[in-house]
């Protein structure tokens, strides 16, 4: 029997690249439709439910709450699990590399409590939840993560704006290879225990390592650039948005990266995308030759003109 997934957020970077992976392993896809879908009876008769909704940094405290206790009635009432993307945020500043499923959750700034908060609302409510842990996304187009708002913008002038120290590790999922590994462990619902914590490796990268590796597949002398985080000093006085991403900025210069024998254990076979492939089918959007006039259709027009 084909099995149902329901993708909350099907229009956004994790929820679309999910619609994909999961058509591709056989399964049938519900997008739900926030104008029109009442979520107990989208739900129902759905296995999974991937919980893709993800409000705005500033928009966090107020929503994410209400958020997730209506995704557990609807997964209470239907019986589905509850597939969630996770972030690194739960670790903190001051946790040591590498991070892992038993690494303790110590963060103390607001965003990473209420992720801790959020993850132990699943624990504690007797759904059965898997936590697909990575870090930031390199997706297939932009759609407004930190590589393509902040860092790629400035390839077509042959660089790359980086927001960190270069020379530390960073860790990084690419979107189609973390949805692929979200299909295949939702695909193991029936051993599953009823909360999971999977760690999802993806690639670990410098600064420097990125620049190289796009310098290669581009063909170009791509040059590392710092970014300044002044402006957003001077703007989250006014902006909140601002002031989340500067709370965020420690993953920045914090050295990590994610280890993980659970993942290798329920995706045994699993063959990452190969980094390089990934940051050039990232980076396609910026790499496009600009337009340029027909040198000799000009003439003729002008000759045409003339006439």
């Amino acid at each position: 029997m084909q099995k149902s997934v329901l993708i909350l957020g099907a229009s956004g970077r994790f929820g679309r690249n999910a619609a994909d992976a999961f058509w591709n392993a056989g399964w049938s896809i519900r997008a739900f439709d926030r104008r029109r879908d009442d979520l107990n009876e989208a739900a129902r008769g759905a296995d999974v439910i991937v919980a893709a909704w993800n409000p705005a940094y500033p928009d966090w405290a107020a929503e994410m709450p209400g958020l997730h206790a209506r995704i557990q009635d609807a997964a209470r009432l239907s019986g589905a699990m509850v597939l969630i993307p996770g972030n690194v945020y739960v670790y903190g500043a001051q946790t040591p590399a590498p991070w892992r499923e038993d690494t303790p959750h110590n963060a103390t700034n607001p965003l990473g409590e209420l992720r801790i908060g959020m993850e132990q609302s699943y624990r504690d409510s007797g759904v059965q939840t898997v936590i697909l842990r990575a870090g930031d996304f390199i997706d297939t187009e932009a759609s407004g993560n930190w590589l393509d708002r902040m860092m790629l913008p400035s390839l077509p002038r042959d660089k790359l704006t980086y927001p960190g120290q270069p020379d530390i590790p960073h860790a990084w999922a690419y979107l189609p290879d973390l949805t692929r590994a979200a299909a295949e462990i939702a695909g193991q619902k029936e051993s599953l225990p009823g909360f999971t914590d999977v760690t999802f490796p993806g690639y670990t990268l410098t600064g420097f390592e990125m620049t190289d590796m796009l310098t290669a597949v581009t063909g170009r002398s791509i040059a590392l650039r710092r970014m300044s985080w002044l402006p957003l000093s001077l703007a989250s006085p006014v902006w909140p948005l601002g002031r989340s991403l500067l709370e965020m900025r420690y993953l920045w210069d914090t050295p990590h990266w994610l280890e993980s024998d659970r993942f290798d254990e329920l995706c045994p076979r699993f063959a990452a995308t190969p980094p390089q492939e990934a940051l050039a089918r990232a980076a396609g959007p910026w790499l496009k030759p600009a337009r340029r006039r027909c040198r000799h259709h000009s003439m003729r027009r002008s000759t045409q003109t003339t006439l």
